[in-house]
């Protein structure tokens, strides 16, 4: 079988090595000059090194980009802590805490109160029960949106994981996240990101083991329109394949991430990176040449300039680390249409893999894959499109 991949992101890249292990011909296009989407590295010229367009934090249990991973020969481009610990600081207060899973199944860490949220008991934590068994059209805060453990753990989760404000956010997807990672124990939910970089990670093994089987990866094409007959995995943002089949429904309210990139160093402490509280920045992640900060849900700052958020994430690193006063140089990158907004209205407009034409079917992070907008949900629906080629 010949198909048509239409998107070298992460979905995209998943469906293609997915198809050509099973013995089919593939042909891959993307639009843009490179491939990855939103999950790349490129050397930028104002700050002299190479960075992310976006910060990505892996669990354990996420089991589908692990298998990609292991599939491309990149498992070991990946780091993180031994243990699966995620410590946070309050940049208001200075408050300071690490969160200690235990690694077995049976959660003995909310029983500790040196392991668990300060200023939680053990009966707090029925509240993820709540989130595993949260109904369709229920929404993070008015489902657990209560006391310690909602504003030092549930709240930064969702932000980070659903990329939308809890009390707008979907509470089943984050209950989606935590049914594969914390529910199943400690060995599932260790941190994992790229060591180097996202496409060093993700991108470039799989173009070179792609390429090494003889598939023709066309870069800087973009396709205008599907024709009859070819079999096509459409890949692509909702937007895209919004023109490309005006006929389906999609996603079509986003939100977007603001990743802040500062040309200094910091010690990375146990983990390798903090989940802040109180201010602008919310994870950093301190790498070899830079201190990478990500802002999720970042519609609210809209109103900022770049130059005042810098300065303001700057001001809080600097007083919670220690850091100089002075400001080293910066760039500032707004993903505009990061994610589709995960609200109750946002996901009924996700889309099943088969599309209502024949012979092509959609992958990407927006597509009903049960999971918010992630790295896990993007290599999977790429599987999910191609195992239904597949199976016809």
């Amino acid at each position: 079988m010949r198909v048509n991949v239409i998107g070298a992101g992460l979905a995209g890249l998943s469906a293609a090595c997915r198809l050509v292990e099973r013995g089919h011909e593939v042909v891959l296009f993307e639009a843009a000059p490179k491939a990855g989407g939103r999950a790349r590295s490129y050397f930028d010229k104002q700050l002299g090194c190479r960075i992310d367009n976006g910060n990505h934090l892996l669990l354990s249990g996420n089991i589908s980009a692990l298998n990609y991973l292991d599939r491309i020969g990149a498992r070991e481009t990946l780091t993180g802590p031994e243990h699966p610990i995620f410590p946070f600081k309050n940049t208001k207060t200075g408050e300071a805490w690490t969160l200690r899973l235990t690694e077995g199944q049976f959660p003995w860490w909310i029983f500790s109160a040196r392991h668990r949220v300060p200023g939680t008991r053990t009966w707090h934590y029925l509240a993820l029960k709540k989130l595993l068994k949260a109904q369709p059209r229920e929404l993070v805060q008015s489902l657990v949106g209560d006391g310690a453990l909602y504003a030092k753990l549930l709240e930064p989760l969702t932000i980070a994981a659903l990329n939308t404000m809890p009390d707008k956010a979907a509470a089943q997807p984050l209950g989606a996240v935590l049914a594969e990672t914390v529910e199943r124990g400690g060995r599932t939910s260790l941190p994992r990101w790229a060591r180097i970089g996202l496409s060093e990670s993700f991108v470039d093994p799989a173009l070179a083991w792609l390429r090494e089987r003889g598939v023709e990866i066309r870069l800087g094409e973009r396709v205008s329109e599907l024709y009859p007959g070819q079999t096509t995995i459409l890949a692509v943002p909702p937007w895209t394949a919004k023109e490309l089949m005006p006929e389906v429904t999609v996603p079509d309210e986003f939100e977007s991430i603001c990743n802040l990139h500062f040309k200094a160093r910091m010690d990375p402490g146990e983990a390798g990176f903090y989940g802040l509280l109180g201010g602008m920045a919310e994870w950093v992640f301190p790498r070899e040449e830079v201190i990478s900060v990500t802002i999720s849900a970042a519609n609210r700052y809209a109103y900022l300039d770049q130059e005042s958020m810098a300065g303001q994430v700057w001001t809080e690193l600097s007083r919670v680390f220690k850091l100089p006063p002075t400001q080293p140089p910066c760039r500032v990158l707004w993903e505009k249409r990061a994610t589709f907004a995960c609200t109750p209205t946002q996901l009924a407009r996700r889309p099943n893999p088969r599309s209502p034409r024949p012979g092509v079917v959609f992958a990407g992070d927006w597509t009903n894959t049960g999971l918010p907008a992630t790295i896990e949900g993007a290599i999977r629906s790429g599987e999910a499109a191609a195992a239904l080629l597949l199976s016809t």
